[in-house]
Formats: C-alpha cells, structure tokens, sequence
C-alpha cells in the first residue's frame, strides 16, 4: 500500500515552513528560486505530489473545465473530445466530461456544474441551443461556446466555422459535377447546423432554377439515421447527389445506397461534411466538406485560458474557414472547355 508524503514532511526535509512548500506549489505565489529549488528537491527525495483539491481549497480554484456536450452517439466527437482533454491538461486545466444527450432544462445543467464548482465550460455541440451557453454565462461561469452558431454580435464567445458558408460551398460542387437533381439531408431540424448548412445550399441552389432540389431531415446525426432516411428516399424519385448534414449521416447513406444495389458514385453521389478520420478509410472514401476541428478547439482553449483572468473580457466570434476534400463519392466536375 503507497504512502502518502504530507507538506509537513517536504517542510521538515527542506527545512523551510510549511507555507514556503504551499506557496511553492501554488501558481503566482510569491517565493524565492533557492528557496523553489529546495522544496522541489525535498519533494522529488519523497516522491511528494500536490494535492490538487487542498490547493482549490486556498486559492479558490478548482482548475476544473466543464466540457458540455450532447453528441457522444457520433465518432466526430471522439475526436473532438480526446483534443480537449489533452490540450487543457497540457494548460494544467482538468476537464470535467458532462454530457447533455436529452437534457432540455439550461438550468438543471448549470446547477450540475456548480456543484462542482467549475472554473469555466465549454460548450462543445452544434446541436444544444444558444441559451445553454447564456445560462453558464448569467450563472458567472466563464463560457466558450465551440461549434456554435456564428454570429457578429455574440451573447458568449463563439469559435466555429460558417455553416451558411458551408452549404453555398457544397452547392456549388454539385453544379460544377452538372447534377440536374439534387437534395440536402440534413440532421433534425432544430439544430442551428442543420438550419444553416441548409440555407445556405437553398441560396445557392436558387441560382440555378434549371436543377431541381428537395431537402429532407433525419432525426438525429448518427449512422442509422442516415441509412433510414436514404433508404426511404431511394425509393421514390431519388435525387442523382445528396449533401448530407454531417459525416457519419452521409455514411449511413452509403450503406443505404449499397445496400439497394446502387454504386456510388456513379447511381447517387454523396458528400458529407466535418472529414473526419472514418471519412478517409480506403472503404468509405467519402467526399466531405473539411472542418478545421483541431483549430477550433486550440482557439477555444486559448479564449477559456484568458477569461479565467479576465471573466468580462467581450465576447468575440471566431470562425474558421473550410475546404472540400476530394474523394470518391462525387462524380468528377464538368470539363466546360470546348475542344478546339
């Protein structure tokens, strides 16, 4: 059984007090380096760790980050969570998993925070409501909203990418593929993503009255969502290329679309958005729309490190721009150059 170093015993073997080995261990406390020196060594002799809950106790903060989220059913956010968790360990932050699937009530989340007495939340979902975010923030809780929906004037600090953008972006794909129908199926249609990816492929397709287009939605952004929906529009009238809302929806589609003995691309093509790393697999091979989610949450950690010393700092919106990503769910663009 290990036993546990107390301060007192790194004091009597540095020879100092035992607020010298406190203020040491604490971030901003006043101490010289010889004296720094001494108790690090004594600490290391004893194998003597700080104990992180006494040091909230006297400093009045836990260091803990609440990271908020809804969407646990979709890979995407395997990755997005495993960035967070190493990237505010490695800012000496320590990540407070809380997870949202179903909860409504912004009020019962913010209590459940508070008995934890989080130093600050992210807000990592494209899919809970703004008022999520407002509620931390009324409540005191320093908050980033991350993957949230862009806006100029923000109620909290919002980094994401513009879906709006997104959507004009992926339309203007399918026209270049010459595609005379096309569809969006999005995710459910409360989620601010799914409104805006679709607003956005509506403006551009509106362009282009020549090519028709209809839009439907799938209950939630999961893999089987997208193959029931797919498997009920091939079967009236299917359109020749589908956006889908995210990813693992398009993946679902994929299979949906396989599965009626359809080719992809060539029968029904498909493009997702978010790549991630599933999207690549030699398999699935999918064309998406690229989100920069590693930079996103750099950017968010970076905002939540500065509102811990600056809680009225303004709220700013971040977005960063996204690319396509070229696979094999698309048919190849139109080559529009008259041979000579």
């Amino acid at each position: 059984m290990a036993v546990t170093v107390t301060l007192k015993e790194v004091a009597e073997r540095a020879g100092v007090s035992r607020s010298a080995v406190s203020r040491t261990f604490t971030d901003g406390a006043s101490v010289s380096e010889k004296m720094r020196r001494k108790v690090e060594k004594a600490a290391k002799d004893l194998g003597y760790s700080p104990n992180a809950l006494a040091s909230s106790l006297t400093t009045g903060r836990t260091k803990l980050i609440g990271l908020v989220s809804n969407n646990f059913h979709n890979p995407i956010f395997l990755q997005v969570f495993d960035l967070f968790t190493k990237g505010l360990q490695d800012r000496g932050l320590r990540p407070l998993l809380v997870n949202l699937t179903d909860e409504t009530d912004a009020e019962t989340s913010v209590q459940l925070l508070r008995q934890y007495s989080v130093d600050g939340a992210v807000v990592a979902s494209s899919t809970l409501p703004d008022g999520f975010s407002r509620a931390f923030r009324d409540a005191g809780v320093p908050v980033v909203h991350s993957f949230g929906r862009a806006t100029s004037a923000p109620k909290v600090h919002i980094v994401s990418i513009d879906n709006v953008e997104c959507g004009r972006m992926v339309a203007q794909t399918l026209v270049a593929r010459g595609y005379k129908h096309v569809a969006f199926m999005g995710g459910p249609l409360s989620a601010t993503s799914t409104q805006d990816r679709h607003a956005g492929f509506v403006s551009e397709m509106a362009k282009h009255p020549e090519i028709k287009m209809t839009a439907s939605f799938a209950d939630q952004y999961t893999f089987e969502a997208g193959r029931t929906e797919m498997l009920r529009l091939l079967k009236d009238d299917p359109a020749e290329a589908y956006f889908c809302g995210d990813d693992v929806l398009s993946i679902g589609a994929l299979s949906a679309v396989q599965d009626s003995g359809l080719s992809c691309p060539d029968d029904v093509g498909i493009i997702g958005l978010n790549d991630m790393e599933m999207a690549g697999w030699e398999n699935i091979n999918l064309t998406t729309v690229h989100q920069p989610i590693r930079q996103i949450v750099q950017s968010s950690i970076e905002l939540m490190v500065t509102m811990l010393d600056d809680s009225d700092r303004y709220p700013e919106t971040r977005i960063f721009p996204c690319e396509i990503v070229e696979r094999g769910t698309l048919r190849p663009v139109l080559n529009l150059v008259s041979a000579p």
